[in-house]
Protein backbone atom coordinates (compact mmCIF):
# COMPACT_ATOMS: atom_id res chain seq x y z
CA UNK A 1 0.00 0.00 0.00
CA UNK A 2 1.18 3.50 -0.83
CA UNK A 3 -0.25 6.51 0.94
CA UNK A 4 -0.20 10.12 -0.21
CA UNK A 5 -0.66 12.78 2.46
CA UNK A 6 -1.53 16.12 0.86
CA UNK A 7 -1.60 19.06 3.29
CA UNK A 8 -2.60 22.51 2.10
CA UNK A 9 -3.94 25.93 2.91
CA UNK A 10 -6.11 27.76 0.43
CA UNK A 11 -5.92 31.39 -0.54
CA UNK A 12 -8.96 33.11 1.04
CA UNK A 13 -10.52 34.01 -2.31
CA UNK A 14 -10.06 30.55 -3.84
CA UNK A 15 -12.49 28.42 -1.84
CA UNK A 16 -15.45 28.44 -4.27
CA UNK A 17 -13.40 27.58 -7.38
CA UNK A 18 -11.29 25.08 -5.46
CA UNK A 19 -14.32 23.07 -4.41
CA UNK A 20 -15.35 22.44 -8.02
CA UNK A 21 -11.84 21.33 -9.00
CA UNK A 22 -11.45 19.19 -5.87
CA UNK A 23 -14.72 17.40 -6.64
CA UNK A 24 -13.52 16.70 -10.20
CA UNK A 25 -10.18 15.34 -8.97
CA UNK A 26 -11.93 13.22 -6.34
CA UNK A 27 -14.10 11.61 -9.02
CA UNK A 28 -11.11 11.12 -11.32
CA UNK A 29 -9.00 9.53 -8.57
CA UNK A 30 -11.68 6.89 -8.04
CA UNK A 31 -11.29 5.77 -11.66
CA UNK A 32 -7.52 5.31 -11.52
CA UNK A 33 -6.05 1.78 -11.67
CA UNK A 34 -4.76 0.80 -8.24
CA UNK A 35 -6.87 3.37 -6.38
CA UNK A 36 -7.98 2.20 -2.93
CA UNK A 37 -9.49 5.17 -1.09
CA UNK A 38 -9.22 8.80 -0.12
CA UNK A 39 -10.61 11.09 2.55
CA UNK A 40 -10.20 14.77 3.24
CA UNK A 41 -10.31 16.71 6.47
CA UNK A 42 -10.13 20.37 7.43
CA UNK A 43 -8.52 21.31 10.75
CA UNK A 44 -9.80 24.09 13.00
CA UNK A 45 -6.90 26.28 11.90
CA UNK A 46 -7.89 25.96 8.22
CA UNK A 47 -5.30 23.40 7.15
CA UNK A 48 -6.76 20.83 4.77
CA UNK A 49 -5.45 17.25 4.72
CA UNK A 50 -6.23 14.61 2.13
CA UNK A 51 -5.10 11.01 2.59
CA UNK A 52 -5.06 8.92 -0.60
CA UNK A 53 -4.28 5.19 -0.81
CA UNK A 54 -3.04 3.35 -3.90
CA UNK A 55 -2.08 -0.31 -4.22
CA UNK A 56 1.31 0.23 -5.91
CA UNK A 57 3.98 2.79 -6.62
CA UNK A 58 3.08 2.53 -10.31
CA UNK A 59 -0.49 3.51 -9.44
CA UNK A 60 0.78 6.56 -7.53
CA UNK A 61 2.87 7.49 -10.56
CA UNK A 62 -0.15 7.05 -12.84
CA UNK A 63 -2.13 9.44 -10.67
CA UNK A 64 0.68 11.97 -10.46
CA UNK A 65 1.13 12.04 -14.23
CA UNK A 66 -2.51 11.84 -15.38
CA UNK A 67 -3.01 14.83 -17.73
CA UNK A 68 -6.12 16.16 -15.93
CA UNK A 69 -4.41 15.87 -12.56
CA UNK A 70 -1.29 17.60 -13.93
CA UNK A 71 -3.49 20.48 -15.15
CA UNK A 72 -5.24 20.68 -11.76
CA UNK A 73 -1.90 20.77 -9.92
CA UNK A 74 -0.71 23.63 -12.14
CA UNK A 75 -3.95 25.55 -11.55
CA UNK A 76 -3.68 24.87 -7.82
CA UNK A 77 -0.20 26.38 -7.61
CA UNK A 78 -1.27 29.40 -9.65
CA UNK A 79 -4.68 30.09 -8.12
CA UNK A 80 -5.73 28.00 -5.12
CA UNK A 81 -2.94 27.25 -2.67
CA UNK A 82 -1.21 29.59 -0.27
CA UNK A 83 0.98 26.59 0.60
CA UNK A 84 1.02 22.80 0.39
CA UNK A 85 3.14 19.75 1.10
CA UNK A 86 2.97 16.21 -0.22
CA UNK A 87 4.31 13.09 1.46
CA UNK A 88 4.27 9.70 -0.25
CA UNK A 89 4.71 6.81 2.15
CA UNK A 90 4.94 3.05 1.86
CA UNK A 91 2.99 1.01 4.37
CA UNK A 92 5.34 -1.01 6.54
CA UNK A 93 2.76 -2.67 8.73
CA UNK A 94 -1.01 -2.57 9.11
CA UNK A 95 -3.55 -3.80 11.63
CA UNK A 96 -7.29 -3.43 11.84
CA UNK A 97 -9.90 -3.76 14.57
CA UNK A 98 -13.68 -3.66 14.41
CA UNK A 99 -15.91 -4.18 17.43
CA UNK A 100 -18.68 -6.70 16.83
Amino acid sequence: MHVIIFRNRLKPDAVADYTDWADRMSALARTMPGYVSHKGFTAADGERVTVVEFETEAAVHGWATHPEHVAAKKKGRAEFYAEYSIQICTEQRASRFRAE
